[in-house]
């Protein structure tokens, strides 16, 4: 069932939101040549507490690897998709990029965001993918509008995705949010004919994100059960943003 919130309930979404957008811009300015993705991790969980939020991701319990997950951030690198976790064994060095995926609970309400970070400079094709990956995110947020359907953002995705030569990751999708994490619908990156599709209504609040893949779109787990690589060793990007559908366009509720 898709919940639909209220204006009192998307400003305390939009509280949750904007902490997640802040606590991921001073973790962007910290990633360098020598951090590690522990280092992160600890600024995350430490602003998190100082702010009364809970994490979200810390504790969330995972029907298929039949565990909590341990840690307050998703830290993927280079040609790892989702789910990484820190490690203060993992330094980052130049021509790496780290996707940072991270939520919180503030108040009952949920809020989750990713971005895709360079350390130092990167190869041209890395750049590119980066920038595609944020293209789609952004014309994706551009179809959250009342009377469009779910279809819409998922193919908006797709076609720019594949149109500049990438591939997009077909096992993670993005969710529905609200008072809890993962709510529906699920919102894949493509067009898949089996995916239900709404049409979207005020009120429906959206936690877009694609995850997007310089090669083939195949992936796999690695031996820790949660970490998700490409097949082919590629590199790979993932931006997202939780966005309200209102009677006024796309509301963006984890940026200002």
């Amino acid at each position: 069932m898709i919940v639909l919130k209220t204006r009192t309930d998307l400003e305390k979404m939009r509280r949750s939101g904007l902490l997640v957008y802040q606590i991921l811009r001073e973790l962007e300015g910290l990633v360098k040549d020598g951090v590690s993705t522990r280092d992160l991790e600890n600024v995350a969980e430490r602003r998190m507490r100082e702010a009364g939020a809970r994490p979200a991701f810390k504790g969330y319990y995972v029907e298929a690897v039949k565990a909590h997950y341990p840690y307050v951030l998703c830290t993927s690198v280079n040609e790892e998709i989702v789910h990484g976790m820190p490690s203060s064994k993992r330094l980052l060095k130049r021509g790496d990029i780290v996707k940072i995926d991270t939520g919180l609970e503030l108040d009952g309400y949920f809020g989750d965001a990713a971005i895709t970070v360079a350390v130092g400079e990167v190869r041209p094709e890395v750049a590119r993918l980066m920038r595609v990956t944020r293209e789609a995110l952004e014309l994706a947020i551009d179809q959250v509008r009342p009377g469009k359907r779910l279809v819409d953002v998922c193919g908006t995705v797709q076609r720019h995705v594949e149109g500049n030569g990438f591939s997009v990751v077909r096992e993670y999708v993005g969710h529905g949010i609200g008072t809890r994490l993962h709510e529906e619908p699920q919102i894949p990156n493509y067009v898949d004919p089996k995916a239900t599709n709404p049409r979207l209504k005020p009120g429906m609040v959206l936690a877009i994100e694609p995850m997007v893949n310089e090669g083939r779109p195949d992936s796999r787990l690695l031996k820790d059960r949660w970490t998700a690589v490409t097949k082919d060793g590629s590199y790979s990007a993932h931006f997202e943003h939780c966005v309200a559908v209102t009677d006024n366009g796309p509301w963006v509720l984890t940026r200002p």
